[in-house]
Formats: structure tokens, sequence, C-alpha cells
């Protein structure tokens, strides 16, 4: 078992923000097949009415669901001088994408 002590934030741990993960079926690779760290990947969207979330990576669209974690998860920074960590964001939900991606196409006015 690890002990953690955590430390609070200038306004206390309620006021922490709310993140989503996000989870991929399958692989993100690219062309030249670099690693995608700190890379830009695609847009996250969610429709208006129903909140239904839609990844765009290229002209590849994946529409997802979100779903509520039973136990959040909490993201922590280690502080560099001593064995703490102050906790940055609670991991509320995952946004699910298990659908194979449909092709965007698009259509020009000229080829109607």
């Amino acid at each position: 078992m690890i002990l953690v002590k955590l430390i609070e934030d200038d306004n206390g741990l309620g006021s922490l923000p709310e993140w989503a993960a996000v989870e991929v079926q399958g692989e993100l690779e690219t062309r030249r097949h670099t690693p995608l760290e700190r890379q830009y990947v695609g847009d996250l969207f969610a429709t208006i009415h129903d909140g239904v979330p839609i990844l765009i990576i290229g002209h590849h669209i994946l529409y997802g669901k979100a779903q509520t974690f039973e136990k959040p998860f909490a993201v922590m920074k280690k502080k560099s001088d001593a064995d703490e960590y102050v906790v940055e964001a609670i991991v509320t939900k995952k946004l699910l994408f298990k659908n194979r991606p449909k092709p965007i196409i698009a259509c020009h006015s000229d080829d109607l």
C-alpha cells in the first residue's frame, strides 16, 4: 500500500476542474509513425441536444458515448521538493469511442 499526502489547492478540493478520459478502440497511427505525445490529434465536440461526443480525426468522424466512472480518479502532480502530491483535477467520466470511424466526404456545389 502506498500512502499519499494530498495537498489542497488554494481554493480547496471542491473547486478542482473535472476532466474526462477519452477511450478509443484500436490504434492511432501517423503516416510517418511518429509518437503522438504532445501532438494535435483531432477535434472533440458534443451535440447540443443530447451531448453525444463526436471526435474528428483527419477525414474521419467517430461518434461515442459518455460513461460515468463508478469511482473517480485524481490527476496528481508531484511536488519537486518533497514527497507530496498536488491534486490537479478529478476524472469523473470517460468518452468511449468504440465504433468504426466513418469517412467525411465533402460535396462541392459544383458537383450537384
